[in-house]
């Protein structure tokens, strides 16, 4: 999808003046102390029942919750990573090899350069690494390459994506573990022993609470459950958004507000997506910490709308249903070329 090209120089500079008067920039450590200790209160509540009773089918319920919280740290980790919680960069990376390695097997580093890619060049088919091709397409014209299997999961990707997304966790373990091997990773090392003892430690837990079958049940739904929150989390915020042209992806401001959606909610929206609903503000300024995206997000829209500037906002639901007609879409020149 392309939209007009509108080109409005300086207003980046104009909004952020306005956002900085509005001390909305400024960090707020005490807020990110308060998440935490909710978030590990929730780890807690979770992992100890099964240490207490153990070998019941019952203590699969748990995964749910288990699933939702590892998706918490992960909003957490997100945030260290965007220097949301501390602006010192040694303190946020100690800070985010805990989260993210420790607590979640997910290798710091890695996850770190590439989402910065991506927030560098939001919906570049070249460049990020979001909408680069893999087992999903985004964009017609490289759809129309895939062949064999590919081309038949392109085909069927609008109703392949919910599945999908049940194994992204599990997705992102493995590509954790696998850029320990590939050079230019800073500490690799600890980042191995960080991530290999967060992979005892849940192993530790599956063996002392249950037995193997109920084991291989618990870690499918746990598992399932985070990719698919995580999937659902992220997948509304760019998917079936403009690709910019030229002149567009060189205005900060533009490329930012034109590539994303917001989503819109209160209070329980905000916590289900970790801020992430306010896409467009967070894509706006990455180190704005997440408790002062909803301050800043009438700011923002006011500022789009006197400039003219298409700033979309709707409901969960519009946005999913956005984002499957897009890969509907996308698939659609192969479905007319080999049947369904």
């Amino acid at each position: 999808m392309t939209t007009q090209s509108v080109h409005i120089p300086g207003t980046y500079a104009e909004l952020t003046k306005q956002i900085r008067a509005l001390g909305l920039l400024r960090s707020r450590p005490w807020s990110y102390a308060g998440h935490g200790a909710v978030v590990l209160a929730g780890l807690a509540l979770v992992v100890v029942p099964p240490l207490v009773w153990r070998d019941s089918w019952w203590l699969l319920f748990l995964a749910v919750p288990l699933g939702l919280v590892s998706t918490q740290i992960g909003f957490l980790g997100h945030d260290v990573g965007h220097l949301q919680v501390t602006r010192n960069a040694r303190h946020s990376r100690v800070i985010g090899l805990v989260v993210a390695n420790l607590m979640a097997g997910l290798s710091y580093g890695w996850w770190v350069r590439k989402h910065n890619a991506h927030h560098a060049h939001p919906n570049d088919l070249e460049v990020d690494p979001d909408v680069r091709v893999g087992m999903l397409v985004f964009d017609a014209d490289q759809a129309g390459e895939r062949r064999g299997a590919a081309a038949w999961a392109t085909r069927h990707q609008a109703l392949l994506f919910f599945p999908l997304l049940l194994g992204e966790a599990v997705n992102l373990h493995v590509a954790s573990v696998r850029e320990l091997f590939v050079p230019g990773l800073r500490q690799r090392a600890l980042e191995g022993l960080l991530m290999l003892a967060h992979f005892l430690g849940y192993l530790a837990l599956l063996v002392v609470a249950f037995t193997w079958w109920q084991a291989i049940a618990f870690v499918a739904i746990h598992k399932g459950v985070q990719g698919l929150y995580l999937g659902c989390s992220f997948a509304p915020n760019h998917k079936g958004m403009p690709v910019l042209d030229a002149e567009q992806a060189r205005d900060p401001l533009l490329r930012q507000v034109l590539t994303s959606r917001n989503i819109r909610g209160g209070f329980f929206t905000d916590a289900a997506f970790g801020g992430l609903n306010y896409q467009i503000e967070h894509h706006l300024y990455p180190s704005m910490p997440r408790a002062n995206l909803r301050h800043a997000q009438p700011v923002v829209q006011r500022f789009c709308e006197e400039h003219g500037i298409r700033y979309v906002e709707c409901s969960a639901v519009a946005s999913y249903a956005a984002a499957i007609g897009h890969l509907h879409h996308v698939g659609a020149g192969l479905r007319a070329a080999g049947g369904r």
